[in-house]
């Protein structure tokens, strides 16, 4: 057999060869290195909408009571509250049946929208649709904490940036629906209760129109 041969390298190689070790194991970890390099947030309010039905029997006269206490009841479980948009579905175009919804949803101060979102099923001869449109907001995927490197070589944004404030914007808004568009006026009462009492307010006499009254005529003493 052949003799073994031993090689042995020299210093310098040992200690060239430990730093490239080491340089490639600090490479190896700038994987979680930042890599958002605009001054926006990535992690954004994502705004969802949630369709509930619910089928009632109608009659020429509009609803009848069972059926009323049926909805009312039904908007309680449901926990009806401000943001939720309610519309009917009415095939037969009873104006009966639509005022009662109407009424129903006034208890808990929403109107019915004029168009009813497009949901699954049919509707039977002699019933009506009442949805329940309810939105809401989060933003997925906060916290995210997948930065583990201290190194951010692209001078980038945390990708959690933008968590904490878009989540609780999220969380505090009382109508995720404006995140997506701003608040419409609802029409000219608005503006005729506003200009109601500006008109007031410019029309009122001033305090002084009257004289000043005389402060000493009530005080009697003296000598």
């Amino acid at each position: 057999m052949p003799n073994a041969r031993h090689t042995t390298f020299p210093k310098v190689h040992v200690a060239r060869l430990a730093l490239a070790l080491s340089l490639g194991l600090g490479l190896a970890g700038c994987g979680g290195m930042p890599t958002n390099t605009s001054l926006y947030s990535a992690k954004v309010p994502v705004v969802e909408r949630t369709n509930m039905t619910l089928d009632v029997n109608t009659t020429p006269a509009g609803l009848p009571i069972s059926e009323q206490q049926r909805i009312n009841g039904w908007f309680e479980t449901m926990d009806l509250r401000y943001g939720d948009r309610i519309a009917i579905e009415n095939p037969g175009q009873n104006p009966a049946v639509t005022n009662a919804v109407r009424d129903l949803a006034a208890r808990y101060g929403l109107m019915i929208s004029d168009t009813a979102p497009v949901t699954a099923g049919f509707i039977q001869p002699g019933q009506a649709r009442v949805v329940i449109t309810r939105t809401t907001a989060s933003v997925p995927g906060c916290p995210d904490w997948s930065a583990k490197s201290d190194m951010n070589y692209m001078n980038g944004l945390s990708p959690g940036y933008g968590c904490a404030v878009n989540s609780n914007l999220a969380a505090m808004v009382a109508d995720p629906q404006d995140l997506l568009e701003g608040k419409k006026a609802s029409g000219e009462t608005v503006i005729a209760t506003s200009n109601k009492a500006i008109s007031t307010y410019r029309e009122a006499q001033p305090t002084g129109a009257g004289g000043l009254q005389n402060a000493g005529a009530a005080g009697g003493g003296g000598n």
